[in-house]
């Protein structure tokens, strides 16, 4: 019945796509606004919530800010940390670092970036009347101190391993004295490869290429992100050529399509991002290790890898990926093991009330996107968890309500991914007992002291080799303990047209390398 339904899905979906294709010769899809000549045309499913760098957490207003902002450090497409504005890097001692920034940076109203500039960027986010989320994993950070025009000390009320990587923030001019977290269709100056050129809310985001960027102009006159949130209509404006780049927001099912029908391009490659589910730790239900335990074992990845993601993602054993450098292989995956999953509610206190009848054990909620792809995996879900008799109530909502409600920890159950994980601080910022909201992103409110005691120990342990272990603790313990349920690591798919020369993917999804592409031939864009 399961295949038969999924056949049928696949079938609708591909008359759909050929009926829509028909169509396309009389009318447009989407806005009526054409994308200037020369931009490179990119699709994505969700609207950037904020792009400014201090406030921006939601994956597309990360992605979209880094090409308006310029750094002290950025991550390359190796997850490398290399420096940016910073044209050096000393560590002083364990609480004191050193940035000598590069000479000649403006931003993109033309004033000069200096040292001026980056302590007020941090200033700012440390100031708790801004609210900005980055606070929390910053708060380590005692001072800034301007040494010269060019020069800035950073120091730190304790020794923090994992500091650098803080120093991939965007940098924003002095005098944006009132930041908002709400103020999603604005933005201060940047100094990065692109300037913000407009925003039409839903729509579309314009960059226009900075002509005086420190590395150079880029050779695209802009990009234009296009907000397309079905995914059917996100493929259908690619061979349209009003779409000439995806990357990650594809259907699993449209690619043999995409293969046939279209002149695409398509790369596959390992990627970082981690797709879980998260947990309300404090529900009365799920605060039981052997409830979180049961639903683990009650869930079929590879099943739902290979027949929904068509083998576009790996399942995980934790947050961290093989890429990195921390990652502990010896974890074991959560196996499809059902009839342990019964077992485990027994013993909870959880028994099914009628054996193989229609009464479940109990019932919780799931929310997710109401992206069709989300909404699929959250229903074989539901049919997954429903034959070890929980019963899940799948609540779907458009991306900002959605993102709002898990923020303020309004959930039983979610799922979302986390993108550019590269120090594995970042445990700290989602399961350290101090981060809970808005110090951080432990929406979940799980507390372990031990975990407490590993992550704090890891922030101030310099030998890589000592920090390693200590992770590789605290992976153990929060497989065992679950407050992410592990689903899989999403491969690193780019879509991208013949003309488009130059991209490099990031196992993050980083569009960073669009500085250096180019378009053989830029049609103009409809």
């Amino acid at each position: 019945m399961r295949l038969l339904s999924s056949l049928l899905r696949k079938a609708c979906c591909f008359c759909l796509l050929a009926i829509i294709v028909t169509l396309l010769t009389g009318c447009r899809i989407g806005s009526e606004a054409k994308t200037p000549l020369d931009y490179l045309a990119i699709g994505i499913e969700s609207n950037p919530g904020n792009l400014d760098p201090r406030y921006a957490t939601d994956a597309n207003s990360a992605r979209i800010s880094s090409l308006i902002y310029s750094s002290l450090l950025r991550l390359d497409e190796k997850l490398r940390l290399v420096g940016d504005l910073a044209e050096q890097w000393t560590v002083i001692d364990a609480q004191t670092y050193d940035f000598q920034i590069r000479s000649g940076v403006t931003f993109h109203d033309g004033r000069a970036l200096t040292a001026r500039d980056v302590k007020f960027t941090y200033d700012s986010i440390m100031d708790h009347r801004n609210r900005s989320p980055k606070r929390g994993p910053l708060r380590v950070l005692k001072s800034v101190e301007q040494l010269g025009t060019q020069k800035i000390r950073f120091h730190l009320s304790e020794p923090h391993a994992p500091f650098l990587e803080h120093c991939t923030i965007g940098i924003v001019p002095v005098d944006n004295e009132t930041p908002g977290e709400n103020r999603s269709h604005q933005a201060p100056p940047g100094s990065g490869p692109f300037a913000l050129a407009g925003i039409n809310l839903g729509e579309k985001v314009y960059l226009k290429a900075n002509s005086s960027y420190w590395e150079g102009k880029s050779r695209l006159a802009g990009l234009a992100f296009q907000i397309v949130p079905d995914a059917i209509v996100r493929v259908l404006e690619f061979k349209k050529g009003t779409i000439q780049l995806l990357q990650n927001d594809i259907e699993p099912d449209t690619l043999p399509w995409l293969e046939k029908k279209t002149d695409a391009i398509i790369e596959t490659n390992p990627g970082t991002t981690f797709q879980y589910i998260g947990i309300n730790l404090t529900h009365p239900i799920l605060k039981h290790r052997e409830v979180r335990q049961a639903l683990a074992h009650s869930i079929d990845r590879d099943g739902i890898i290979r027949h929904i993601l068509k083998d576009q993602a790996t399942a995980a054993n934790g947050l961290l990926s093989p890429l990195n450098w921390a990652h502990d292989d010896s974890v074991p995956r959560w196996p499809f093991d059902p009839a342990k999953a019964q077992r485990l509610l027994d013993q909870a206190g959880y028994p099914d009330p009628d054996g193989e009848g229609p009464r479940s054990r109990f019932k919780l909620s799931f929310k997710t996107t109401n992206i069709d792809l989300r909404r699929r995996i959250a229903e074989t879900l539901k049919e997954q968890l429903s034959r070890v008799g929980v019963e899940l109530e799948v609540r779907s909502y458009e991306w900002g309500t959605f993102y709002s409600d898990i923020k303020k920890g309004n959930f039983h159950l979610y799922s979302l991914a986390w993108v550019g994980i590269a120090d594995p601080d970042v445990y700290y910022n989602i399961f350290h007992s101090s981060s809970l909201p808005p110090n951080g992103d432990n929406r979940g409110g799980y507390n372990n002291p031990t975990i407490d005691d590993l992550l704090e120990r890891g922030r101030r342990e310099s030998d890589p080799g000592r920090r390693k272990g200590l992770y590789h603790q605290v992976q153990q313990i929060i497989h065992e303990d679950l407050p992410y349920i592990p689903l899989w690591w999403v491969k690193n798919i780019v879509v991208r047209k013949p003309e488009i020369v130059g991209f490099t993917p990031s196992p993050d999804g980083d569009f960073f390398s669009l500085r250096r592409t180019s378009l053989r031939q830029a049609p103009h864009l409809q």
